[in-house]
C-alpha cells in the first residue's frame, strides 16, 4: 500500500503519523509542494499543514494543484487525510469556504471535544471525550457539506471531520513534544510580533508529553483504519 505525503514545509513532517503508517504495512512517497496525476491512483494520501492560507494560491501556484487534484480524489472517494492546512484544503475541495478565523489565533496545547457523532466513529470512538492536543492555526472553515463534524473547541467549532473515507482534522495529531518545542524555537519572532507569550506556550509543553499515549492511539486508529479501506 502506497501512502503519498504532501509536504509543504521543510520542518513539518508525519511525526507520530510515520510509525503509525509504517505499523499499518504503508510505503511512504514524500512530496514537497507538488502532486502526480498518478498519486491519484494511491491508497491514502495525507497532507500536511503550512504557514500559507488556502487562499493564497496567487502566491503558492502548487495549491491550486492540490486543490484540483482533491477535488478529484473526493469525487472518487479515495481515501484521503488532511491535517491543519490539509484539512483546510480537504474543506475547501469539498466546497466550504476557508478564511481567517474571527477568534485569532490558535496556538497552544489545549482539549477538543469529541462531537456525539464521535462515539460511533471507526477512528474516534473510544477515545477521551476531551483530548489534549497541540493546534497551530489562525484559519478556519465553514461547515464540510456532508461531512461528519467530530471534535470542536470552544474558538472554533471545525476541529475534525468525516468526509466519505477521508478524514480533516485542524489541530495536529503528529506533534510529539519535542517537535512542538522546536516549532515554538523557530517561530518565536513571528509569534512574540502577534502578541503569544512564548513563554507560556513553552510551559504547556509538558501537557502535550503527557498526552502522549492518547495521540498515539489517535494516529494508529487513523492508519489502520485507512489500511483497512485500502483491502
Amino acid at each position: 500500500m502506497k501512502a503519498v505525503i504532501l509536504q509543504h514545509e521543510a520542518h513539518e513532517g508525519l511525526g507520530l503519523l510515520e510509525p503509525a503508517l509504517v505499523a499499518a504495512g504503508f510505503t511512504l512517497v514524500q512530496r514537497f509542494r507538488h502532486v502526480e496525476h498518478a498519486d491519484l491512483e494511491a491508497e491514502l494520501v495525507v497532507v500536511l499543514g503550512g504557514s500559507m492560507g488556502v487562499y493564497d494560491a496567487h502566491e503558492h501556484p502548487f495549491l491550486s494543484h492540490e486543490l484540483a487534484f482533491l477535488t478529484e480524489r473526493l469525487a472518487l472517494d479515495r481515501p484521503t487525510l488532511g491535517v491543519c492546512l490539509g484539512a483546510q484544503l480537504l474543506a475547501a475541495a469539498a466546497g466550504a469556504t476557508v478564511s481567517p478565523g474571527k477568534n485569532g489565533l490558535e496556538i497552544g496545547v489545549a482539549p477538543v471535544r469529541l462531537t456525539a457523532a464521535a462515539a460511533s466513529d471507526p477512528v474516534f470512538s473510544g477515545l477521551p471525550q476531551k483530548l489534549t492536543v497541540a493546534h497551530w492555526h489562525g484559519d478556519t472553515f465553514t461547515a464540510v457539506d456532508g461531512a461528519t463534524l467530530l471534535a470542536s473547541t470552544d474558538r472554533y467549532t471545525q476541529q475534525a471531520f468525516r468526509l466519505g473515507k477521508s478524514y480533516g482534522v485542524q489541530f495536529h495529531p503528529e506533534l510529539s513534544s519535542a517537535t512542538f518545542s522546536r516549532w515554538l524555537e523557530l517561530g518565536e519572532a513571528e509569534l512574540a510580533s502577534r502578541g503569544k507569550k512564548v513563554d507560556e506556550l513553552r510551559g504547556q509543553v509538558g501537557k502535550l508529553n503527557a498526552a502522549k499515549g492518547q495521540l498515539e492511539e489517535l494516529c494508529s486508529r487513523l492508519a489502520f483504519q485507512f489500511a483497512a479501506l485500502a483491502k
